[in-house]
C-alpha cells in the first residue's frame, strides 16, 4: 500500500468469528447473468509476486478465497476460516477452517495448504510482505485447524488475512510455467486465460464448484481496463460497464444522468501534516500554539467546495468514521477563524509572522497549495514551495521539510497510527515521541479490543489538541453501479471486494 493508494484497513476483531451457515461443497449461488467492472489498473501477475489489493483487489478475491473477509462495516467475517481466537498473549492465532473446500484443480484447501500459502507468501518479494513481519511460526494443528504464531502482537492481522496475505492459491500451481497468467484458487471465479488479453480485458467464468452460498454469483464477469478518467466516462455514458471506481468528481452529474447509482464511503483524509514538532528545522512548530494556529487559519469547507466540489467532509482529525478512535466532535475542534489565529501567533510570540517551507510536486493540484498559500499568509504564516519532482515521498519521510500538504488513509485505528503517529511511522518523519503517546499507542497494541478502541479515542484527542496534523476533510471515495448492481461499499478499499458486489434484489 501507498500514501496515495489510500488502501487502509481496519483494527481487528480480537474475540472469534460467528461459525458459517454456508456447507463446503454447495454451490455459489444460482448464477445470473453477466457483470462487466471497469478497472483503473492491471495485475502485474497473479503469482505471489504480483499479489496486490487497492485497485486490484476484486482481480485477486475473484480467483482467490482469502482467510477472512469484511463486512461493509469493516467487521471481521469468516472466510476460508469459520472461527478464529487469540491466546491471552495475542500472539498465537489458531483459525478453524471449512471443511470440503478444493482449488479448481482438485487439491484440498486443508490446514497444510493454508500453512503452505502463507509460508510462500513469506519467502517472496511481494509488495505486501510487511503484511508477515510480525509472523514468526505457522502450524498446522490437523486438517481444520492452523496456529500463527507471532514475535509481537499485531492489531492489524485479522484485516492482512483479508487481503494478500490471505490469499489462497493451489500449491500444485506454483510451478507452472503459465503461474503468472493462469491463476489457480478455490475463488468464485475462474479466469478465461482464452479469452483474456493481458493489460487490457480479463474475462471469468463462475465457479460450477463454488463452495459458499452465502452470495450470488453471475455466469460470467469481466473486468475491462481504462487507462484514464475521460475514456471511462465515455464507456459509462455508453452503459458498457455495470460499476466502476470514478475520482472525476466534475463529470459525476454526467454519470448519473447515465442512469448509474453513486456508492460512497470514505476513506482518507487530506490536509497539512506538522511534522517537524520538536522545532528541529522549524523552531515555530514546537510550539503549540503555532500549531493550532494553522488550523484555524485553513477554511476548510471552502477548500472542500473549491478542490473537490463538496464531495468530502470537513474535519480537524485523521482518525477516519470507521475507526474506533474517530470522536464525531473533533470534526469541528478547529473551524476556520484567521483572528484566532493570528492571536495565537501573537501569544507565541510571532506577531510579526513566521516563514515556513513545504515541498511540492506536478502530482498535486497547485490551485489547492495556491489555496493553502494564500490563507496562511492571510495570517502571517509565509509558505515558500520546493518543488521535489519525483522525490515528494522520500522527502518527507527524510525530515527535509517541518510540514507538508498529505492525503492518506484513515480507515484503520493501528494503521493510521503506524502510518502517522508511532515512533518509527513511515510519516512521523522527525520522530516525534512524548510519554502520553506512548503509553496509549501500547494499550492498542496489546490491550483488549476495549482497551485498545478506548486507547484509539484518548489518542485522538491528544494529537488533535496538540494539532499535530491540520486535516482539511475526509474524501469521498465514490464507486458508481446500474440499479441492477447491488453494491456494499469496503470500509478500508478504494474499491469494494468482489464478494460486496451483488445482483439487485
Amino acid at each position: 500500500m501507498t500514501a496515495f493508494g489510500v488502501a487502509g484497513v481496519l483494527l481487528l476483531a480480537t474475540a472469534c468469528g460467528g461459525g458459517s451457515d454456508d456447507a463446503a461443497g454447495s454451490s455459489g449461488g444460482g448464477g445470473t447473468a453477466s457483470l462487466v467492472l471497469a478497472q483503473s489498473g492491471i495485475p502485474i501477475s497473479f503469482d505471489v509476486q504480483g499479489y496486490a489489493s487497492g485497485q486490484q483487489t476484486q482481480y485477486f478475491t475473484a480467483v482467490f478465497d482469502t482467510l477472512l473477509r469484511q463486512d461493509g462495516a469493516g467487521e471481521i467475517v469468516p472466510g476460508v476460516a469459520s472461527e478464529w481466537s487469540y491466546d491471552d498473549t495475542r500472539t498465537v492465532l489458531t483459525l478453524t477452517l471449512n471443511e470440503g473446500i478444493t482449488f479448481t484443480d482438485g487439491v484440498a484447501l486443508d490446514a497444510d495448504a493454508v500453512v503452505a500459502n502463507i509460508e510462500h507468501f513469506r519467502s517472496s518479494s511481494t509488495p505486501d510482505l510487511s503484511n508477515a513481519v510480525f509472523v514468526s511460526a505457522v502450524t498446522a494443528v490437523d486438517p481444520t485447524h492452523v496456529q500463527i504464531t507471532l514475535s509481537q502482537p499485531d492489531p492489524m492481522m485479522l484485516n492482512w488475512l483479508t487481503q494478500p496475505l490471505g490469499y489462497m492459491s493451489s500449491p500444485d500451481s506454483w510451478d507452472n510455467p503459465d503461474v503468472a497468467t493462469n491463476p489457480v484458487g478455490s475463488g468464485p471465479y475462474i479466469l478465461d486465460t482464452k479469452s483474456t488479453v493481458v493489460g487490457s480485458t480479463y474475462e471469468f467464468d463462475k465457479n460450477p464448484d463454488y463452495w459458499d452460498n452465502s452470495f450470488e454469483l453471475y455466469d460470467s464477469l469481466s473486468m475491462n481496463y481504462y487507462a484514464d478518467q475521460s475514456a471511462l466516462l465515455n464507456a459509462l455514458q455508453g452503459g458498457q460497464v455495470d460499476a466502476a471506481s470514478f475520482s472525476n468528481f466534475s463529470s459525476l452529474a454526467q454519470v448519473e444522468s447515465a442512469g448509474y447509482d453513486v456508492n460512497t464511503a470514505q476513506l482518507d483524509w487530506e490536509g497539512l501534516m506538522l511534522l517537524d514538532r520538536d522545532g528541529a528545522i522549524a523552531p515555530e512548530l514546537a510550539d503549540v500554539r503555532v500549531r493550532q494556529a494553522i488550523n484555524y487559519a485553513i477554511d476548510k469547507e471552502g477548500i472542500l467546495s473549491a478542490i473537490l466540489l463538496d464531495h468530502g467532509t470537513a474535519t480537524s482529525q485523521i482518525f477516519g468514521p470507521a475507526t474506533d478512535g474517530y470522536v464525531e466532535d473533533l470534526d469541528d475542534a478547529y473551524v476556520y477563524d484567521p483572528d484566532k489565529a493570528r492571536d495565537l501567533l501573537a501569544a507565541a510570540g510571532y506577531s510579526d509572522g513566521i516563514k515556513l517551507s513545504m515541498p511540492s510536486a506536478a502530482a498535486l493540484d497547485s490551485s489547492l497549495l495556491t489555496q493553502i498559500q494564500q490563507q496562511l499568509a492571510d495570517v502571517g504564516i509565509t509558505v515558500t514551495y520546493t518543488d521535489v519532482g519525483t522525490n515528494l515521498i522520500s522527502d518527507i519521510m527524510g525530515a527535509k521539510y517541518p510540514a507538508t500538504w498529505f492525503r492518506l488513509a484513515s480507515a484503520s485505528d493501528w494503521q493510521t497510527a503506524t502510518f502517522a503517529i508511532t515512533p518509527d511511522a513511515l510519516f512521523n518523519s522527525f520522530a516525534t515521541t512524548v510519554p502520553e503517546v506512548t503509553e496509549l499507542l501500547t494499550t492498542m497494541q496489546t490491550g483488549s479490543e476495549d482497551e485498545a478502541a478506548t486507547a484509539a479515542e484518548d489518542l485522538n484527542r491528544y494529537i488533535v489538541e496538540e494539532a499535530w496534523f491540520a486535516p482539511f476533510y475526509f474524501v469521498d471515495n465514490i464507486y458508481v453501479s446500474k440499479p441492477t448492481v447491488d453494491v456494499t461499499m469496503a470500509a478500508d478499499m478504494v474499491v469494494p471486494y468482489i464478494y460486496l458486489i451483488q445482483p439487485a434484489a
